[in-house]
């Protein structure tokens, strides 16, 4: 990937004409301009590419669900960012298997990946494309003498989508290639290890919050990333420092966690529609609404953002045997996605309101993982309102993906004070750990262990990419210590080599890049 350049090439296309982000409709740019400098003649061409931005990770392409993407040589259904991000995260983990023969399918779940698994190089190039155009925003935002009132503003909106994908990379590749705004263009990007990238990012991420004019919550439009966001990727990176860079900072991550509880956000505790447990509501086509709990999510609507990944991925691919897909407000099911028993298990399902589960014609047992009646299905993610009433099309989704909760917040909290945390005292962790309990419907906890905690967080948090670094920070990713069904290849599970906790840089990319390594463990 000679990141940088793609961007020159997005300019060519026509970006949406109905933004995911309401203050971001536009009209498109002119698909002959192609270049920067004819591009980028007002603040309404500004405007539409951060817009453009935003849909990156809501849609393949600027087109629709059936148009080019905007990386070519990616199948677009398959390579958007969210649904690749679920691939490395989720699929790989024991939350769920997937029957399909898909390329890569098989081998991210079965943890049998290598330095040329196309799956793991489509959600690589996204991250990265990504990356790309948050810096040429930046580079050009920054260079610009027009008049646009809201250029720091909306820098440091690119500044902060840049990190949010800066943060995908150190978690899932480690040592990756960097280019920002201050990298010639065309130039190959250098590599940067995973301990400097932490730094860059520490630096840049406090910079984003002490420093810069990005709206805070109370002046954010939904869907549009703001400072409490920026301070969860923060505690994100230092809740897994020990992983990045071998030294723990609990008491940092704490103080960030302490800052989020005064911005104002809570549990979302009261079923607004009567239909549906609060918790589900979070996970409907009206949980735009939810502004309470949500801090950031990624915009869905089955008339103006059409995508065969994000949600429409978590509703379609999780549906069928019996399950009746109007009563998940979608016109079918693609019967491809199930869970493990180990996770399944993990749940009281008399008591605990998370257990939204399909368990009519299924079998616990996935003797077959191409057989969909093997496994237990999810029903989390609906197309339908906390009403009751369809989303507006049965074909795509109006149901948003949270990418940050208010609920991880108190759990990270609680880990923070398991781990000895001198800001957070263990008191008080267990009281953040048992209001996410109480809400659930499960009787508190009078204290914390890893287990405890590892397990409240897969029931919590199932389906929003935090499992596969949950497992990987204890240590239970890889090894022995705990097994599920086809882990390692086999039926019952079995333990991988550990350095498939990091993905390997593609093949494809060592190929043209030559200031890349390859991981350790990985061909080179």
């Amino acid at each position: 990937m000679k990141t940088i350049k793609y961007i020159l090439a997005s300019l060519a296309v026509a970006f949406v004409a109905v933004s995911c982000v309401k203050d971001l409709k536009v009209t498109p740019i002119d698909p002959n301009m192609n270049t920067a400098d004819k591009a980028f003649t007002s603040a309404d061409d500004f405007n539409a590419f951060l817009a453009g931005i935003y849909t990156g990770y809501a849609t393949s392409g600027y087109l629709g669900p059936n148009g080019d993407p905007s990386i070519s040589g990616l199948d677009g259904g398959m390579s958007q960012y969210i649904r690749g991000m679920f691939h490395l995260c989720e699929l790989s983990t024991d939350v769920y298997v997937c029957g399909w023969n898909d390329e890569g399918v098989p081998d991210v779940c079965k943890m049998q990946w290598d330095q040329s698994t196309g799956l793991i190089y489509s959600i690589y190039s996204r991250m990265f494309f990504q990356i790309a155009q948050c810096n040429e925003f930046i580079r050009q935002a920054q260079a610009s003498n027009l008049a646009m009132p809201n250029k720091d503003e909306w820098i440091a909106e690119a500044r902060a989508l840049r990190a949010l994908s800066y943060y995908h990379a150190i978690d899932n590749f480690g040592n990756v290639p960097f280019a920002d705004e201050t990298s010639v263009v065309g130039q190959t990007p250098v590599r940067i290890t995973r301990a400097d990238l932490y730094t860059w990012l520490e630096t840049e991420l406090k910079d984003i919050i002490d420093n810069s004019v990005l709206a805070d919550r109370a002046a954010t439009e939904y869907g549009r990333i703001n400072k409490t966001a920026v301070k969860m990727i923060l505690a994100k990176l230092y809740l897994n420092a020990e992983v990045y860079t071998g030294t723990p900072q609990w008491d940092k991550c704490a103080n960030v966690l302490k800052d989020i509880m005064d911005d104002g956000y809570s549990l979302h505790t009261t079923s607004v529609g009567g239909v549906y447990s609060p918790y589900q509501e979070l996970f409907l086509a009206d949980n735009d609404q939810r502004t309470d709990e949500i801090i950031f999510a990624i915009e869905q609507n089955g008339n103006d953002t059409e995508s065969w990944g994000v949600t429409c991925y978590l509703i379609f691919a999780f549906t069928g045997g019996s399950m009746k897909a109007d009563d998940l407000g979608i016109s079918s099911g693609w019967e491809g996605c199930r869970m493990t028993p180990e996770f399944y298990h993990k749940f009281d399902t008399a008591k605990d309101q998370r257990a939204i589960f399909w368990t009519d014609g299924q079998t616990e047992d996935v003797t077959e993982l191409g057989t969909f009646t093997n496994g237990i299905g999810f029903q989390k993610y609906k197309n339908i309102t906390s009403a009751g009433n369809p989303g507006v099309a049965a074909g795509h989704p109006d149901t948003d993906f949270p990418m940050f909760r208010y609920a991880d917040v108190l759990l990270m909290a609680a880990e923070c004070a398991m781990n000895g945390s001198s800001v957070i005292g263990l008191s008080e962790g267990i009281g953040y750990f048992n209001q996410v309990r109480a809400r659930a419907g499960l009787p508190a906890v009078n204290g914390l262990d890893k287990d405890l905690l590892l397990d409240e967080r897969a029931r919590e948090l199932y389906l929003e990419l935090w499992r596969r670094q949950d497992l990987v920070r204890y240590n239970r990713f890889t090894t022995a210590d705990y097994l599920w069904q086809w882990k390692g290849g086999v039926h019952d599970g079995q333990a991988v080599e550990d350095y498939k906790n990091l993905f390997p840089i593609p093949v494809s990319d060592m190929m043209v890049n030559p200031n890349l390594e390859q991981n350790d463990g990985y061909t080179k």
